[in-house]
């Protein structure tokens, strides 16, 4: 039996009376009866009873997809209510807590909604090993990428994208307005009946019709390329349900994305079903085809390893197959250095070489990891030098979102010291430029303004054992 709930507005003593193991659900609040300053002030405030609205829906719908477990969710929402009216009628603090609150309920929600790995997942990821196992015999460099070739869907999909009209005020793209080459008569009228667009950034966005669920029918794939500092894009996956397609897709910014109707999504329901960094990361989406299923192998590459995630479509995700590929590298300084902005080429005279190579040699090994701080300095510490002078000695410096810290290191070059960092784009890799890395130099001795030396490093990666385990999904930016 499923209990009636004004709303998060309620006082503590009606929470307390409910029925033990009932979900608490949304059923209004009536602000003529509101008490204490907090209630009144949300009555007096559209925002905050907006917010306070999607809390309750949460509410009521982690308690249904709990069920008999659902009296385990009174008691954090009961200490909820209490930080809320700490707040008293401060609105600011108000909005924040339901933030937080909303948040923390979307996650569980997220949680008690995903989809559970069968044995079937599990064989599929066991067969993606036992191909990455035998492509790393024959091609130590490239086991991952050959091997997710020969599972790639390459029959019965369909790809077009927003258009250009210049007639358009915006200047954006936006959906097609006349059927694209390759979609059928039906499934042009089941995508101008879901009205969708899922225009990002100057409208960019990508379709791809395919079979995700083995019905026979074309379900829809939506690639929106979002921008922001971290050049973002979110794809998304929708079933093709009688003459529309249904699900929850992101456009843009939205906070929960929307249907395919173009109404509000799922308050909890995830809006895509993953995400690429285009600064910041190395991740991409490649369909496959494994045990007789489609999935999406969802990449998120670091300095060492590939980690390639299977993600059922149509369903919310949660822990998922994981496949990691780990590599050893051996690294190396080109003499001849090309400056390709410049448009100029130097040669590193022998001592320099020496120095830099030395440097390297104890690294090649070392896995990727955030070097801003050393226990102890790479380099010695001048008497003359105390205070957070010293910290120069210590590490190259701050990381940066946009690029890997592999490792910091003393360069010595003579009698000099230098701090040097190893860099790399998370292990982006390429068959002609091989690694993508450099190698930083500078003295520490002239602190913030020390002039820096970059080198460009050559790194040929080699595949050196493949793990496999049930893990969730990383996100926008690896984390």
């Amino acid at each position: 039996m499923t209990l009636g709930f004004r709303s998060p507005l309620s006082c503590l003593a009606m929470l307390g009376a409910m029925l033990p193991g009932a979900p608490a659900l949304a059923a209004g609040f009536d602000c003529g009866r509101a008490a204490g300053a907090t209630e009144t002030a949300i009555c007096a405030d559209p925002a905050l009873r907006g917010l306070d609205g999607r809390l309750s829906a949460l509410y009521g719908q982690l308690g249904r997809a709990k069920g008999r477990q659902s009296g385990a969710l009174r008691p954090a929402q009961l200490n909820w209510l209490k930080a809320r009216d700490r707040c008293e009628a401060n609105a600011g603090c108000i909005q924040e807590r339901y933030r937080e609150r909303i948040e923390a309920l979307r996650t569980q929600l997220r949680d008690a909604l995903a989809y559970q790995p069968d044995s079937v997942d599990r064989q599929a990821l066991e067969d993606l090993r036992r191909d990455v196992e035998a492509m790393r015999k024959s091609d130590p460099e490239f086991p991952l990428e050959k091997a997710l070739q020969g599972l790639a869907i390459t029959r019965g999909m369909t790809t077009f994208s927003n258009v250009n009209d210049e007639k358009e005020p915006d200047g954006g793209a936006h959906f097609p307005k006349v059927r694209p080459a390759g979609v059928t008569g039906d499934e042009w009228q089941a995508l101008l009946a879901s009205k969708i667009d899922a225009g990002g950034e100057n409208g960019s966005a990508n379709y791809t019709l395919v079979d995700l669920d083995g019905d026979g029918r074309r379900d829809l794939v939506l690639d929106s390329y979002v921008g922001g500092t971290g050049l973002f894009s979110y794809t998304s996956a929708l079933r093709r349900d009688g003459g529309k397609f249904s699900g929850a897709y992101r456009s843009g910014f939205e906070d929960t994305g929307r249907d395919a109707a173009g109404d509000p999504g799922d308050a909890a329901a995830p809006a895509y079903l993953y995400s690429s960094n285009g600064r910041g990361a190395n991740q991409a989406g490649y369909w496959i085809r494994l045990r007789g299923r489609v999935y999406a192998a969802y990449r998120v590459s670091y300095y060492g390893v590939d980690n390639i995630y299977l993600l059922r479509p149509l369903t919310v995700v949660g822990e998922v197959p994981k496949l990691a590929v780990h590599y050893r590298y051996r690294l190396s300084v080109p003499r001849i250095q090309r400056d390709e902005e410049k448009g100029t080429t130097t040669t590193l005279d022998d001592a320099l070489h020496a120095a830099l190579t030395r440097a390297l040699d104890g690294v090649n090994k070392e896995p990727a990891k955030d070097a801003a701080g050393q226990e102890k300095p790479l380099c010695p510490i001048p008497a003359t030098v105390s205070g957070d002078e010293s910290g120069a000695y210590y590490g190259y410096g701050p990381a940066h979102y946009s690029y890997e810290t592999a490792a910091d290191m003393a360069i010595w070059l003579g009698r000099q010291c230098h701090v040097g960092r190893l860099v790399d784009w998370f292990g982006g890799y390429s068959a002609k430029e091989k690694l993508y890395a450099q190698l930083w130099m500078r003295k520490p001795d002239e602190g913030e303004n020390a002039r820096q030396q970059t080198f460009s490093i050559h790194g040929v990666r080699s595949a050196i054992g493949v793990a496999t385990s049930i893990a969730k999904v990383e996100g926008d930016n690896g984390a």
